[in-house]
């Protein structure tokens, strides 16, 4: 799946990009590619592929050189086990390599040919492959009700309904589903009919406007293929795609079949710990399931840098294939645009499309160069240091565009003027939240954490806090045309929608495909410094409490309050005692719950129910004896200090039992 822990979070996606490459001594030995029988080359158009004058040639020799200078100081500095990297050329493997361990304690070197890794959401594309065989066969329509294809309702948002279209292009509206995504218990597995039916995910965007990822739309999607076909998801992937392509190392079966389990890699934290982590089962099996070697990755991209033709096989016709990759749904602006199941990702004017996917443990990217009939897959089994998957991919990818597709020579941007570029910067500055985000469940605490904001710097550019270059400092983007920035180190580029003279919402590469960051209003961009300030009010009434008690002890001072107001501001601290608890326990959870997937497990749904059940009682009870002691604060004789705090605390009360209802704390019941 495409999993980003926290999953929503602005600082997830600085996170990806914000490890260095370090350069150390390798200590992750290369292993030897073995051959492999080439397929039928790809025809390619000599004319519509730029070539740069002076560029290294992409052959065998040279790639194989680039990769083992790259690949061993990359995974030592990100602290990762293992990877395959597989390189595609004109319909044949030019390069298939693995590097470092698939088992660390008993030395066993990744094969690229034998050991299987987990593409997380890689998985999608074959999903999507299954999608359009059925389409060309007539038994799919892209455009119409998927209902009609079902056997549960997906109720339509703004009057209109769900289409395989907008699923494909992420644009459903749907909002985050993270319950039961990841679990190592075969035992917690959910059948995807089962998955699917039991919570349906409230459309949070009007269907085909917003690019918001969703592993639960392509379940859905995955769930049509098996209705349609009348065959389970696993046997149709096998006979229409594995099968012709003879890829006899791959499965989506969970648990996976014996003899492809003993050649799975490990999947490790960081290579330094050592400790393997159990096989991860994923319950929405089509968005993210998938083990396969490198190998069966290459006879994959081949099948689809021929438009679906591998040697004589064919797993789609050439007019289908190319529908694929080159139908595009609009991010924001000029910016890459998600193709029906691939991501955009046209780089220094070579044409180029591709698909990431994350679980837990593995870490991987495929990318096609269609016009050049190059493709390039990696797989780490390592999450290594923070953000140090992300940047060896990133590098990965963009290192080997440039150095064999580099730009060619092009005419300075012209910019915008001094006046303008002040003014537009002016108005994208602000605090945003991603598309992609859980809104109608407790989950959604988690868009208060990690707000996306966008400053402008003393030069004029921009930086936005979510997009950390590889040294870990923002990236600085300037404006070459109206509304439309460039990374300054790359050509990576920015854009935003205008309406009425304010930026509503922006996007940036490589994230332009699958999410937009929209602004969030004055009072929500507050609502997490308020958080933050409410739980401190509340804490130091809660740590007063014991201490006041000391220290009238030690110095033989008398309680001065008396009566009502003394009953008052006794029951205002276990008011705000139980609003610390209320509103604790359920951000300690989402955070625990966000760092450790597994912990979203359907078995700890109890936990979430008896988080919002201490919730609905703790915060609106703290918040009325919050209230109590006010009016008997201010009637009374308490100092004019003591008076300022009891109004502080209580709206700091009514703030976090406000919050328990905008955020679905306070109710019953575990769906997320």
């Amino acid at each position: 799946m495409r999993v980003i822990p926290p999953i929503l979070c602005g600082a997830v996606l600085s996170a990806m990009l914000a490890f260095p490459l370090a350069a150390q001594e390798p200590s992750i030995p290369p292993v030897a590619a073995k051959p492999v029988a080439p397929a039928t080359p790809a025809v390619v158009d000599p004319a519509a592929v730029a070539v740069t004058p002076g560029a290294p040639v992409l052959t065998r020799e040279d790639a194989e050189a680039w990769l083992d200078g790259f690949m061993p100081y990359a995974l030592a500095a990100g602290d990762v086990a293992g990877a395959v990297v597989v390189v595609v050329k004109d319909g044949q493997i030019l390069v298939q390599k693995g590097y470092g361990y698939a088992n660390l304690a008993e030395r066993i070197p990744v094969d690229p040919e034998r050991t299987l890794f987990r593409p997380g959401s890689v998985s999608k594309l074959f999903t999507w492959t299954a999608v359009m065989q059925l389409v060309e066969q007539g038994k799919l329509d892209l455009d119409a009700d998927l209902n009609q294809y079902i056997d549960f309702r997906v109720p339509p948002r703004d009057g209109k309904p769900i289409t395989l279209r907008q699923v494909m292009t992420h644009t459903t509206g749907f909002e985050e589903q993270i319950r039961g995504l990841i679990t190592s218990d075969q035992g917690e597995i959910t059948p995807l009919a089962e998955a699917l039916k039991h919570w349906v995910p409230e459309r949070i965007h009007t269907p085909g406007t917003t690019p918001a990822y969703s592993n639960y739309a392509t379940a859905i999607a995955g769930y049509i293929v098996q209705r349609v076909s009348g065959m389970p998801f696993d046997d149709y992937i096998e006979r229409n795609i594995f099968q012709p392509l003879g890829m006899d190392s791959s499965s989506f079966r969970q648990p996976l079949p014996p003899a492809l389990l003993a050649r799975m890699s490990n999947g490790y934290a960081k290579a330094s710990e050592g400790e393997p982590k159990p096989y991860e089962f994923i319950s929405l099996a089509p968005a993210g399931s998938l083990a396969s070697s490198g190998t069966d990755m290459a006879r994959f991209m081949i099948a689809h840098l021929q438009d679906g033709a591998f040697g004589d096989a064919r797993i789609l016709k050439a007019e289908t294939a190319q529908k694929m990759h080159s139908t595009g749904q609009t991010s924001v602006g000029p910016l890459n645009k998600m193709m029906l199941g691939f991501y955009e990702t046209t780089v220094n004017g070579h044409r180029a499309i591709s698909h990431g996917g994350d679980t837990q443990w593995f870490h991987s990217d495929l990318q096609l160069f269609l016009d050049d009939g190059v493709g390039l897959f990696v797989s780490m089994n390592s999450s290594g240091r923070e953000g140090a998957t992300g940047n060896i991919r990133y590098a990965l990818s963009r290192g080997f565009a440039d150095r064999y597709f580099p730009p060619a020579p092009a005419a300075p941007a012209k910019g915008v003027s001094a006046e303008d570029a002040k003014l537009h910067a002016q108005q994208i500055a602000g605090t945003y939240t991603s598309s992609r985000r859980p809104d109608s469940n407790l989950l959604s605490l988690a868009n208060l954490l990690g707000p996306v904001k966008v400053v402008v710097n003393q030069d004029g550019t921009i930086s936005v806090t979510a997009a950390l270059a590889p040294g870990g400092a923002p990236k600085k983007w300037r404006e070459v045309s109206p509304y439309l920035w460039q990374d300054t180190a790359s050509t990576d580029r920015l854009a935003a929608d205008v309406v009425n003279g304010e930026v509503a919402r922006f996007s940036m590469e490589p994230y332009a495909p699958i999410m937009v960051f929209q602004r969030l209003s004055t009072w929500n961009a507050l609502a997490m410094p308020l958080l933050f300030a409410s739980l401190g009010v509340v804490l130091i009434t809660v740590l007063a409490w014991p201490v006041s008690a000391l220290v009238r002890r030690y110095y033989g001072a008398r309680y001065r309050l008396q009566g009502a107001d003394a009953r008052a501001h006794r029951w205002a601290r276990i008011g705000a005692l139980l609003a610390l608890l209320g509103m604790g326990a359920a951000l300690g959870l989402v955070v625990a719950m966000l760092s450790k997937l597994e912990m979203t497990s359907i078995n700890n749904d109890w936990m979430v129910t008896a988080v919002r059940l201490l919730a609905t009682v703790a915060l609106p009870v703290g918040a009325v004896l919050s209230l109590w002691n006010v009016v008997e604060a201010l009637r009374g004789r308490r100092s004019w200090l003591a008076k300022l705090w009891a109004v502080l605390l209580a709206l700091s009360c009514l703030f976090l039992l406000w919050l328990g209802f905008a955020h679905h704390v306070i109710g019953f019941g575990a769906n997320y």
